[in-house]
């Protein structure tokens, strides 16, 4: 779908949620081929399968089905005599494609705040910096696009005599037993005694059906095979599915979450596969089925919540997704001219990006808002920052599980979880010409210790 039909659904999906009329939509949507059967019944099972769930999932979904996609939902309308609904988004449309820079994003610039009171002298200016702010004044400074963009790209690297960040070594002696007395108090850290601690589920979505456009993921086998042997080596019984579709996905995520984890201390989930932006309202992103339908990040968290999964009540539910956040490409910042260790000129990293579906906009919270789970012992660890791509070597497997699985084999024996993690942005934030940063979303009460 391309921006100005998107910006349109934005603009009135407050009052699409609130009077879409969903259930004489299903067949006009079949018949017009927007939806396939699959995905009208994951869109009628969305939420609590209230219409007001159904319409603001379809909202969502209608926003992957392709550059005709808002045309063709207009008709559907029309068919089933919601003439207003139609008439609204057909002017609107209509409207946004004569004017586009109307429903252009804002064009926002990096803003640098300079330090407090420092003085031109230490910058090497020997006059007044007429942006200089006074002391004890903080003023945004907008840098133009000669300052923003490098003359020549190059890859940013460590210097020989800097260690690399997955070595830097964590403190001395006080800081060891500071770990010793979290890992023994069970208000500081979860216990993981049970052997094995937990169960781990890993998809592996390599090849896709042609029909959804996306490329096979060459070098997500690597990946795989390393993580299911780091999470045997850390006590977890290891599950691997490959190639699911959206549909196979949510059923293998809800049978694991049906299970009955009691005697169990932990739960791990790994989604190796493509993704894109998403409408969301705790977690952003969406994953992709090989059959090209997405499944939301918050979806798949909230299977495992407490209603759905009462027997991991408390206890630490740990996510892992190497997949695109969107398909912006960092190009980071200039600050050495040689290839970094690992990365050759001719080495050919791919992105496990798709098209854009949704960025900032009007989310019908209020309505939402009320029934959202609580979302405690949950970890979110992306393997990007939202919006953009992430890298993966066809040969040695993605940046971030390759990352991962070495800062987990050095560390894990001594480390909590969110340091551990901290190690991984690190390392992979100084690979590669184009540059990528893991982060996470954390929910946890207390710090995580793996059973090595």
């Amino acid at each position: 779908m391309n921006e100005a039909d998107r910006q349109v659904l934005r603009r009135y999906r407050l009052r699409l949620v609130s009077e879409l009329q969903v259930a004489s939509l299903w067949d006009a949507l079949l018949n017009r081929e927007l939806f396939t059967p699959d995905m009208i019944e994951e869109i009628q099972r969305a939420g609590s399968g209230s219409r007001r769930d159904q319409a603001r999932q379809l909202i969502t979904d209608l926003e992957t089905r392709g550059s005709q996609a808002l045309s063709l939902f207009i008709s559907c309308l029309e068919d089933t005599g919601q003439n207003m609904l139609a008439s609204l988004l057909r002017t609107s449309s209509q409207a946004a494609r004569q004017h586009p820079e109307a429903i252009r994003p804002l064009d926002l610039k990096p803003v640098v705040l300079r330090p407090e009171g420092l003085k031109p002298e230490s910058l090497g200016v020997g006059k007044q910096d007429p942006l200089m702010p006074t002391p004890g004044k903080l003023v945004p400074v907008v840098l133009g696009p000669k300052e923003l963009w490098p003359a020549k790209l190059r890859p940013e690297v460590l210097r020989p005599e800097v260690p690399r960040p997955v070595d830097i070594g964590s403190g001395g002696l006080s800081d060891v037993c500071a770990q010793d007395r979290a890992k023994g108090n069970a208000n500081l850290a979860y216990v993981l005694s049970a052997d094995p601690c937990g169960r781990c589920l890993i998809v592996n979505n390599v090849h896709f059906r042609r029909e959804s456009g996306l490329r096979t993921r060459t070098g997500s086998s690597v990946d795989c095979e390393r993580l299911q042997r780091r999470f045997h080596l850390l006590h977890f019984v290891v599950e691997v599915e490959c190639d699911l579709t959206a549909k196979q996905m949510v059923q293998a995520l809800v049978e694991l979450a049906r299970r009955d984890h009691s005697a169990l201390d932990c739960c791990v989930v790994v989604i190796l596969s493509h993704g894109c932006q998403a409408s969301h309202l705790q977690f952003p992103g969406a994953v992709y089925g090989t059959d090209g339908c997405p499944v939301s990040v918050e979806r798949i968290v909230n299977i495992f919540n407490g209603t759905g999964c009462p027997s991991l009540r408390g206890k630490p539910k740990l996510f892992f997704i190497q997949a695109c956040g969107g398909e912006q490409k960092d190009h980071g910042f200039e600050v050495a001219s040689t290839f970094p260790e690992g990365q050759t000129p001719d080495s050919d990293p791919e992105p496990d990006a798709t098209p854009f579906q949704e960025g900032p906009g009007t989310v019908d919270q209020p309505d939402a808002v009320s029934s959202l789970p609580t979302p405690s012992d949950i970890l979110v660890s992306y393997s990007t920052f939202p919006g953009f791509v992430s890298w993966r070597d066809t040969k040695s497997g993605s940046w971030y599980i390759e990352t991962l699985d070495s800062v987990f084999e050095q560390w894990a024996h001594c480390e909590d979880l969110q340091t551990l993690l901290l190690r991984v942005a690190n390392a992979v934030s100084v690979k590669g010409i184009y540059k990528q940063i893991p982060g996470c979303f954390n929910f946890l009460r207390k710090k995580l210790f793996f059973k090595t």
